[in-house]
């Protein structure tokens, strides 16, 4: 089996959202040390700028890629060969496409072991609804999403939510300049999680989705009724499918099923395409669709519902 040698890091995020603070902080720090050469690859000028001299000391070189048009497969061998890196860290531009970087052939040798997003919660709002494509390509397939400047808490739940749906996997961090926001989610569903019957309006569906795939140990053994659209893969057994809404990711172009599994007696009777409300008891299971531990609603009931047409938001 293929072993990369050479990890790279990408640090992706708008300008000024604090990719250069925040790694030069790291790179500094005892935990990210290493015995060979750190390649700094530079992709964008921000306020803030490294004192290359000083970075000598931790062994970390600097390069630096004024155009899009320089970063190539070429140029990535070149800086190998030049260099010998023994890890590469990459400070992307963050009007440029990571998924233009993430296609390109790597030298032998490299490949991308983390991928984080700094985000400026004060200015998130705009550029999220300006450059919503170029966002959604920063946090796919993220490993950790940081907010950092949250001066406001009442719209973080819903950032998190947008980061979530893209990227479930992302361990997504808020800080104010104090440092990490704790314990400011516990509480943040709209639906009552005392009664005895959990009801998900329509509306709610995607605060529902995530933070049940967030906070499994508040869903165990719960009853709950929504209202969601049947999908029955060939690989499912008979009385098992999957119940979901699509859900917005970029753009109009750009959706996702967002589903979970459900089994019962009703399953043989539900068609592929129909809307169904359900009402049934959570478990969690090891499942290969959920590629680990998921939620399994155990339909006691299912019915004929009303389409719902409009899509799930997450923001």
């Amino acid at each position: 089996m293929y072993e990369p040698t050479v990890m790279v890091y990408l640090m992706t995020g708008f300008l000024d959202s604090g990719k250069t603070q925040f790694l030069d902080f790291t790179l500094r720090q005892d935990y990210f040390q290493t015995d060979g050469k750190t390649l700094l690859l530079l992709c964008e000028e921000g306020e803030e700028e490294y004192d290359a001299m000083e970075l000598l000391k931790y062994g970390v070189v600097i390069e630096r890629i004024e155009d899009r048009e320089e970063l190539t497969e070429q140029k990535l061998q070149e800086l190998d060969e030049k260099h010998s890196p023994e890890r590469v860290v990459v400070e992307y531009n963050g009007m440029w496409k990571v998924s233009d970087f993430e296609k390109m052939k790597m030298p032998k040798g490299w490949a991308i072991e983390q991928k984080i997003t700094t985000v400026d919660a004060s200015t998130f709002q705009m550029y999220l609804t300006n450059l919503k494509p170029l966002f959604v390509e920063m946090v796919r397939g993220a490993d950790m999403v940081l907010f950092n400047r949250c001066v406001d808490i009442s719209p973080l739940a819903g950032y998190r939510r947008s980061v979530k749906v893209v990227s479930p996997q992302a361990e997504v961090i808020f800080e104010d300049e104090n440092g990490e926001l704790d314990n400011i989610f516990e509480d943040d569903v709209p639906y009552d999680m005392k009664a005895p019957v959990v009801e998900i309006a329509k509306e709610d569906y995607g605060i529902w989705y995530v933070d049940m795939m967030e906070h499994p140990e508040r869903y165990k053994g719960k009853v709950v009724e929504y209202t969601a659209k049947v999908l029955k893969p060939r690989t499912f057994p008979e009385d098992v499918f999957m119940a979901g809404r699509m859900a917005m990711t970029c753009c109009a172009d750009d959706t996702s099923f967002l589903g979970y599994v459900c089994r019962g007696a009703d399953a043989a009777k539900v068609r592929p395409g129909q809307w169904v409300k359900i009402r049934g008891k959570i478990r969690f299971a090891n499942l290969s669709v959920y590629r680990g531990e998921g939620p399994v609603i155990e339909a006691e009931h299912t019915e004929p519902a009303e389409p719902i047409e409009e899509l799930v938001y997450f923001n």
